[in-house]
């Protein structure tokens, strides 16, 4: 049997297809790569904003722990350059 012209068409529209299938098919998997990607970008934009905000916390608290240091290192000050103290009894 030889190939005729509609055989010819048919092998070249299956040929075609199969071509554009895996082209579309490589087209998914650098979609599938992107989303994983952009997915582990979430994930850090996350876990450094939590971190952004640990530290900043931190450095409120610290900024109050130096202000009662300061202020508690003036009493000392005040304590040890004042009068001296009569003892009782």
């Amino acid at each position: 049997m030889f190939p005729t012209k509609r055989h010819l068409a048919v092998a070249r529209t299956l040929g075609v297809a199969i071509v554009a299938a895996v082209g579309f098919s490589g087209c998914a998997t650098y979609d599938d790569e992107f989303l994983t990607i952009n997915s582990r970008l979430d994930r850090l934009d996350a876990s450094v904003q939590s971190a952004a905000q640990s530290a900043e916390a931190a450095n409120q608290s610290a900024q109050q722990a130096n202000q009662r240091l300061d202020s508690l290192e003036g009493r000392v000050q005040q304590l040890e350059t004042g009068p001296g103290r009569v003892p009782r009894g």
